[in-house]
């Protein structure tokens, strides 16, 4: 819709900082303690999936990056892949490793402490990575991320724990409001892209889709070689996979030219996508053996 008529979704201009910070407070709102005791008592596995996340996924984005300028993209689209990359896991794996059988603790574990860490993480890797392509605002972009990430994700574990008997209502509400919140920001990206959308090479579809394969299978290997059991390496895929892209195209919007929030775009849709996909073929090899 936001590609077939743009003026309905440009109207979110000035508020899609907001709209994030909406997908954080949900997060917050759903974070149970108990949760994160559980996965907590495993520091090691949650840190080699947290520094898996911030070196693998920010070569795949560079590499990206790299492929895409040398097939003719703008600057503009290759530091798109690199906050893509950059960015931290996203709310959306927690539900995804919960319906492949994966171990929803560590998920949620490993999404809390990037998140916590992508304030200062985020933009020291695309000052870094990005700076071959353009000058990066490393001190803005940083304000933005405490702003838009920590503080409403703060406040909804407040709400959470001030107000525990209302759990249920906030397990109804959050992934709704996530999920609007979300697609309201892509929405808009792809809106404020359309003439871009229209004229992008096929490369940058194509490094979209590598992209995100990537980051599931270095996530699969990596647990592989660490001898993880199999729901945590379901889980460590999914994470790795599955970049906030909801972030990185909010920075993208909010730092940059509105060519840079397209990889993020496009990224957003595919990996739902996919994660969609893998969960339905769960559900229907589940059923298969439950037939036999």
């Amino acid at each position: 819709m936001a590609y077939l008529y743009p003026p309905a979704f440009l109207i979110f201009k000035h508020c899609f900082l907001w709209f994030f910070a909406a997908t954080m407070f949900a997060l917050g709102l759903v974070m149970k303690p108990e949760e994160a005791k559980a996965a907590l008592s495993r520091p090691a596995t949650i840190l080699i999936g947290v520094v898996t996340q911030f070196t693998v996924m920010p070569a795949l984005g560079f590499a990206a990056a790299m492929i895409s300028v040398w097939q003719g993209a703008s600057s503009a689209v290759a530091l798109g892949f690199i906050i893509v990359g950059c960015a931290p896991g996203a709310m959306a794996s927690n539900v995804i490793a919960y319906l492949l059988g994966g171990a929803v603790a560590f998920s949620i574990a490993m999404t809390m402490l990037a998140t916590s860490l992508s304030p200062l993480l985020t933009p020291v890797l695309v000052e870094w990575l990005g700076g071959v392509f353009m000058e990066i605002p490393f001190w803005p972009m940083m304000q933005t991320i405490l702003l838009s990430v920590v503080l409403p994700l703060i406040a909804g574990m407040l709400i959470h724990y001030r107000f525990p008997q209302y759990q249920q209502h906030y397990e109804h509400l959050a992934p709704d409001l996530a999920a609007l919140a979300i697609i309201i920001i892509c929405s808009y990206a792809v809106a404020d892209n359309q003439q871009r959308i229209a004229e992008t090479p096929w490369v940058v579809f194509a490094l979209v889709v590598a992209l995100n394969a990537g980051g599931y299978l270095a996530g699969w290997f990596i647990a592989g070689l660490c001898n993880f059991d199999r729901r945590y390496q379901i889980t460590l895929a999914v994470e790795i996979g599955m970049q906030n892209a909801g972030l990185g195209v909010v920075l993208a919007l909010k730092h940059f030219e509105p060519e840079s929030a397209l990889p993020g775009a496009l990224f957003a849709v595919w990996c739902i996508l996919t994660a969609a996909g893998l969960s339905r073929w769960k559900k229907l090899q589940e059923e298969s053996v439950s037939a036999c």
